[in-house]
């Protein structure tokens, strides 16, 4: 098997000068090497997602954990799952706060509960009661995501729809290989800049935004909606199991079938034999993949994907 990691940190993003690339490029770096680090010791791909997502948490560049987005009410409601393709075991948990790191949450949920999917006071009680770390109150607030809650709503107040992809929305997430020949997912995000209070997307919905089996493993980022709508994560290990798709080819449809209900956004997958496909509708897509030996790619715009060996 052909060990392999890739990751993305939110489709829609900055305009180019609004923004150091080489910032968001170091902290996609980061998270690649954590999840390599464990893919390289023979360790399992559930652990190495696991592993990268909780980097993208913990930057404050990416809307997941620390950089998390607000809710309409200047709240935080986040959103994580994990999934094992070689059990299809899940774990998710929604609309919580409190948790350093919303994917840990999720691990929890999946290793430690007789549930898939755990949300609200109930889910904060058993997360305490299972070790999972909460963060000091504060800790979640950037002066960057209050600013873009401000002028979302001032756009919404002067009927502008001047409002940029990467105002809107912005997942991070990992999909792996690992040598046994397992495959695994593992998304989070802090959900829309404004969006409503108990508004829940397709990151912790098994087979939207989230997705592994034995044919390839998804993680998705964008409208989430529109991502729920088509079912992205399901229809794309359909085509390639019962259509006999190609990863590239079952990824193309599952971005037509995203652009027909007018969705934005993209994702990141992988095939059991370490293929990646890292497709978009949008400006760009903070993403990257790293190979056995550790050699590693970034992008952030239209760039020419990297060769494969």
């Amino acid at each position: 098997m052909n060990p392999t990691l890739a990751i993305h940190g939110g489709a829609g993003t900055m305009p180019p000068g609004s923004m150091d690339p080489a910032a968001y490029r170091a902290g996609l770096h980061r998270a690649l090497m954590a999840g390599h680090k464990i893919l390289a010791a023979d360790g399992p791909a559930i652990e190495a997602v696991t592993a990268a997502v909780v980097a993208l948490e913990d930057d404050p560049l990416f809307n997941a954990g620390r950089g998390a987005v607000f809710t309409r009410d200047g709240q935080h409601e986040m959103d994580a799952a994990v999934m094992d393709g070689a059990t299809l075991g899940i774990g998710a948990v929604a609309g919580i706060c409190g948790p350093r790191n919303p994917v840990l949450a999720a691990r929890a949920t999946m290793e430690h509960s007789p549930h898939v999917l755990l949300v609200g006071l109930g889910a904060l009680d058993f997360l305490r009661a299972h070790g999972v770390a909460f963060a000091e109150p504060g800790y979640f607030d950037t002066p960057g995501r209050r600013e873009a809650l401000r002028t979302m709503l001032a756009a919404e107040a002067s009927f502008s729809a001047d409002l940029d992809d990467a105002d809107r929305h912005g997942t991070v997430g990992a999909v792996a290989l690992d040598r046994f020949g397992n495959l695994a997912a593992a998304t989070s995000t802090g959900g829309m800049t404004g969006k409503l209070p108990g508004r829940v997307g397709d990151t912790p919905l098994a087979g939207a935004g989230t997705w592994a089996d034995a044919a390839c493993a998804l993680s998705a980022t964008g409208h989430g909606e529109s991502f729920i709508r088509i079912a992205a994560g399901h229809e794309l290990s359909a085509r390639m199991r019962l259509a006999h798709e190609d990863l590239d080819t079952a990824a193309a449809a599952v971005m037509a079938a995203l652009a027909a209900v007018g969705g934005t956004g993209g994702f990141v997958a992988i095939d059991r034999t370490g293929r990646v496909s890292l497709p978009f509708n949008t400006r760009g897509m903070y993403r990257g993949f790293v190979h056995a030996d550790g050699a590693a790619w970034t992008g952030i715009y239209q760039e020419a994907m990297q060769a494969w060996s």
